[in-house]
This record gives structure tokens, C-alpha cells and sequence, in this order.
């Protein structure tokens, strides 16, 4: 059972490949090749029972980018987002027209979230702390580049 689950995964991360959307591909063109501070990106990757967009091992960061389907699957997002939070994995979530309309404020994001150690690094990725720390970086995103759209990053919300 689990081991033709883990062959189902792999099928439809490759497919989701060969489909990327314009947005994944253009943030693609921008993550490969260590091209953002010399961090290995994969796209498409199986990650448990999941399958995330974009994933750093090395920086523990999923990037997520999504349609418009993902703001009404609200639920299901929240129990993927809280598994990967539970394995240490901070998410950042743009929308489609965010990485087409702002790629350089998307990607100046991605970097301050790979540069900034993590609030309490002995807690990292694990429990309540996550929780809170989500609490806290919804209500700050937002402003945390002035006039980049990008910047919201919608941690916590939408698909994973």
C-alpha cells in the first residue's frame, strides 16, 4: 500500500511538472540552478503525502503558488500547512498574478525568509511555537516591504 501510494505521488509530481502554470514556471526560471543564494530548489516535490510547489530542503521552505481553487479549500490547507509545520518546513504562499505581476518582490521574500534564522531556533519547526509564529507573521507580512504585493507572502493561508 504504501509503496504504490509513493509511486501514485511521484506520478502526479511529474505530470504537474510537465503542466506548470505561467507563474511556476517563471519562479522556476528564478529558483533553479542555486540561482537564489545558492540554495537547491526542487519543484514539484512529494513531501510526505503532499506534493508542494516549491521546496528548500536546505532553508526548510515550501513556496506555494496558487489559483484561484485554493481559496476555497480552506481546511484541507490548514491540516497540510500544520503537517509541514510540524516537520520544521516554513511556507510562503503567493498568488499567480503575485509571481507574474512582482517576481522581484516575490524572490526579495523568499530571500529575507532564507536569510532570517528562525525566532527560537531549539523550537524550530515543532508544536505551538509554529502556531503562533504563524499568528504573528500573518499580521506582519503585510507591510514588511513597502509596495512590494509580493510581500503578504500569505504564510498560512491558501493551498499546501
Amino acid at each position: 500500500m504504501v509503496g504504490s501510494t509513493h509511486r501514485k505521488l511521484t506520478k502526479i509530481s511529474r505530470k504537474l511538472r510537465r503542466n506548470s502554470t505561467e507563474a511556476e514556471k517563471a519562479l522556476w526560471q528564478r529558483l533553479r540552478n542555486k540561482q537564489l543564494e545558492g540554495l537547491k530548489f526542487r519543484r514539484q516535490q512529494r513531501i510526505g503525502q503532499y506534493i508542494v510547489d516549491f521546496v528548500s530542503f536546505e532553508g526548510r521552505l515550501v513556496i506555494e503558488v496558487d489559483g484561484g481553487q485554493h481559496a476555497v479549500e480552506r481546511e484541507k490547507d490548514l491540516e497540510r500547512e500544520q503537517w509541514f509545520h510540524s516537520q520544521g518546513f516554513q511556507i510562503l504562499r503567493y498568488w499567480n498574478d503575485e509571481v507574474l505581476g512582482n517576481i522581484e518582490g516575490v524572490l526579495e521574500v523568499i530571500r529575507e525568509r532564507l536569510l532570517s534564522p528562525s525566532p527560537d531556533p531549539s523550537h524550530q519547526g515543532r508544536g505551538e511555537w509554529q502556531l503562533k509564529f504563524l499568528a504573528s507573521s500573518r499580521a506582519s507580512e503585510s507591510s514588511s516591504l513597502p509596495g512590494c504585493g509580493a510581500s503578504r507572502s500569505r504564510v498560512g493561508e491558501g493551498k499546501i
